[in-house]
């Protein structure tokens, strides 16, 4: 097939409306009659409430209600956008008497102004119970606090739930046998390593509004990844029926997987239910820090075994996660910490996964770029890194006699070929690139500042396998142009450009001629939305087969007007011809005479959902400086090679690299979430919570090895979460190289490092 937009680095089709200030996010669209909407939250990570007084604050000038958990339904659900039957229990009320963390909300305020509902947030009385509240997470499975109580909690799948044991969900698996091959190895370590919360920190915090149409359907207008999966939360949390919903996307200002989940929606969508007049909620930025749906901390064990030669024989691992107060992605998340680093590693003769993840009295965790493969990464190439030193070998080199080659089975992930990796080819580069076998390990320089570099490997996946569907409609319009409906997200990953680049190759037209429409859930086709690295994989498998089909009809449509039979003519993308003679008509010609009443609308609508998951690779190094003194850590140089299968477009593949790894940087050395005795979250706006700018990022240098595969649109494969799964163990193993110290626990802060190094001189 022809490539003229394909692997090239077409600017984004929004690019001008977004770098211009146009209004197209959903702060921007707001109805000028619509109710503010605030929320009154739970100061205590625990506690029922005995009795609400709203009197006061409905006598507020310009206050419309004010609801509280009578006021709403008792349905219970999950906010995470997920497949249905979801594998999230539904352990969530809109509103509840019993209180599960700080930040739960109390009541719901809606009023004319933003200045009444905040007046009248004040003058709310409510008596708590306040209770003890169960805040560590090791200390939570069979504690006698029972985070959920409740009978009518329920879990649609059995993925190993027990609520009375505070338990979300657990899970293990095996592959070989362990005892045996860990008594093949001559060395054995075990290791025990701390990821904690993160926060996704988009620019766009969280933002809804909502409005009875013209038909009296329920419309909800916001932010989201997941259209199609908000309208059923919403039907499950609100005892409508979907008919009755429609969920409209405009542009997003980043989510990074936050949005992935129901945060702001079904509050301005109760007003608007109980009301019926337009309401909007926006979260602020501390609402986003204190109650959004952050990545799950988590506790993983790794006991790793290696032959002298460096022989990677068996790796078990148990990984156990703080779901916070609700289960939200929780029993999910989890699997990726196990299935995405184990994979990792072809010699590996024997595995096990085993993990639990628990409920707490802190805030519900949720969807992050990574999706626990970056806490499983940073485990175990940590303990690669860690047996690596043990043996006396460069971590490049036990990587590249250990790690997964193309045609090998990968048993720890679904037993799926890998058919595609050029990892071997990224870790040779990258070497290169770094200069690694120079600088490896560590130079002091004459400031007496350390420089010394590390390395880490990933992988991810592409959507979810045999779960993900996505479709999308193609149409041919009067004039001979296209319009390409879709049903995904664009989140700022660029996906609209990213399919139109498709289909124009695809159908042999200009990228100009392909004009694309979000998402609207009563005219966009399904798609499961914008999660799981699967748009580009998924969609775009859509998109091929739509496009060939339409370029069916394109051709037999043509063929008949010319009064020819189909199989004598040809479409060039320009028009359909017949060969050797002078018969021909243009699309644009075909375009009209399908809006006429002797022919018929040219329009073509598929489905694609794969069986595979065929994961991106990725081999990340990075170069510090390291100050004894301080302990302060600068990240100077940060090289990644990257497999992600054929490049589809090269600038945004590079930005959502880059971006990657600037998370990655904070989650390793800044971003340290903590919380008071009573369960209070403390970092909770960006002056406490602190996340790397461009200064700290220092130079980052990507490079594309692209493989090819097989089951890919053009070949391709995903990248936006695999880019984020390197920075934290190839950081901490910098770190190590310098220090001669490891450093298991997320964020490594300067103090950690400097009191470290002030103790070994003591020792």
């Amino acid at each position: 097939m022809k490539r003229n937009y394909v692997s090239t680095g077409v600017r984004k089709k929004d690019a001008m409306s977004l770098v211009t200030g146009k209004p197209v996010y959903t702060g921007d669209l707001v109805p000028a009659n619509a109710l503010r909407v605030k929320l009154l939250r739970s100061p205590h990570a625990r506690a029922y409430i005995r009795s609400i007084d709203t009197s006061k604050a409905k006598l507020v000038p310009g206050v419309v209600c004010v609801l509280t958990w009578e006021d709403a339904p008792n349905s219970r659900f999950t906010t995470a956008g997920q497949t249905w039957p979801e594998p999230s229990p539904y352990d969530r009320l809109i509103l509840d008497r019993q209180l599960r963390c700080c930040g739960d909300p109390v009541a719901i305020v809606a009023a004319e102004t933003e200045q009444a509902a905040t007046q009248a947030l004040r003058m709310i009385q409510v008596d708590y119970e306040v209770q003890t509240p169960l805040l560590d997470f090791t200390k939570a499975k069979d504690n006698p606090i029972v985070v959920h109580p409740e009978e009518n909690f329920r879990a649609l799948c059995d993925v190993g739930t027990d609520a009375k044991r505070n338990l979300v969900s657990s899970d293990s698996f095996t592959v070989g046998n362990l005892d045996e091959e860990f008594s093949k190895c001559d060395v054995v370590l075990e290791r025990t390593y701390n990821t904690l919360a993160n926060s996704q920190a988009m620019m766009e915090p969280f933002c809804t509004y909502s409005y009875y149409d013209e038909y009296g359907r329920l419309t909800v207008v916001s932010s989201t990844q997941v259209p199609f999966h908000a309208r059923r939360i919403l039907s499950n949390a609100l005892e409508i029926p979907k008919g009755n919903i429609r969920i409209i996307k405009p542009r997003i200002g980043g989510g990074f997987g936050a949005k992935q989940s129901v945060v702001s929606e079904i509050f301005p969508a109760l007003v608007t239910k109980l009301t019926g007049r337009a309401a909007y909620l926006c979260y602020t930025r501390q609402e986003s820090m204190t109650n959004g749906s952050p990545r799950h901390q988590m506790q993983m064990q790794v006991k790793i075994g290696a032959t002298r030669d460096g022989t990677i024989r068996a790796i078990d691992l148990y990984a156990l996660s703080n779901a916070g107060a609700y289960g939200d992605h929780g029993p999910t998340t989890i699997g990726l910490v196990g299935h995405k680093s184990l994979s990792l590693y072809g010699s590996l003769k024997a595995s096990r996964f085993t993990c639990e993840v628990v409920y707490t009295n802190t805030m519900g965790g949720g969807a992050y770029r990574g999706y626990g493969a970056t806490q499983g990464i940073f485990a175990v190439e940590s303990a690669v890194n860690e047996i690596a030193a043990e043996l006396g070998m460069d971590p490049t080199v036990i990587r590249e006699k250990n790690m997964v080659k193309e045609g090998q089975v990968m048993p720890a992930y679904y037993g799926e070929t890998c058919n595609s990796c050029t990892l071997d080819a990224c870790m040779a580069a990258a070497k290169e690139h770094m200069n690694w076998d120079e600088k490896y390990p560590r130079r002091v320089l004459p400031n007496g500042h350390i420089r010394s570099v590390g390395v880490a490997i990933a992988m991810q996946g592409s959507g979810i396998s045999a779960v993900d569907t996505a479709s999308v409609e193609i149409r041919l319009n009067d004039g001979g142009f296209y319009t390409l409906l879709v049903g995904c997200t664009d989140m700022g990953t660029g996906c609209d450009t990213i399919l139109a680049q498709m289909a124009a190759d695809c159908l042999d037209c200009d990228i100009d001629d392909i004009s694309v429409r979000g998402v609207d859930t009563d005219q966009s086709p399904y798609d499961t939305g914008s999660y799981a690295s699967s748009t580009t994989y998924v969609t775009g498998g859509a998109v091929m087969k739509t496009c060939a089909e339409l370029r069916e009809k394109i051709l037999a449509e043509g063929a008949r007007i010319l009064g020819v039979d189909p199989a004598q003519a040809e479409f060039d993308g320009q028009k359909v011809f017949v060969p050797g003679t002078d018969k021909s008509i243009t699309r644009a010609e075909i375009g009209w005479a399908s809006y006429e009443g002797h022919s018929k609308l040219l329009t073509a609508c598929q489905s694609h959902s794969s069986p595979v998951s065929p994961p991106p690779f990725m081999v990340g190094m990075a170069e510090i400086d390291l100050d004894p003194e301080t302990g302060h850590v600068e990240v100077v140089d940060y090289v990644a090679e990257v497999d992600c299968g054929t490049v589809i477009n090269t600038n945004l593949a590079r930005v959502q690299t880059e971006g990657g790894i600037v998370q990655g940087i904070g989650m390793a050395l800044f971003e340290n979430v903590q919380y008071n005795e009573a369960g209070k979250l403390l970092n909770d706006s960006f002056l406490q919570y602190k996340i790397p700018t461009r200064l700290e990022a220092g130079t980052i240098r990507v490079n594309f090895h692209p493989s090819y595969e097989p089951t890919g649109p053009f070949g391709a494969k995903s990248i936006g979460e695999l880019v984020i799964n390197t920075p934290s163990p190839a950081i901490a193993d910098a770190i190590r190289n310098a220090t001669g110290l490891s450093f298991r626990n997320l964020p490594i802060r300067a103090e950690d490092i400097a009191l470290a190094i002030e103790r070994q001189k003591h020792d």
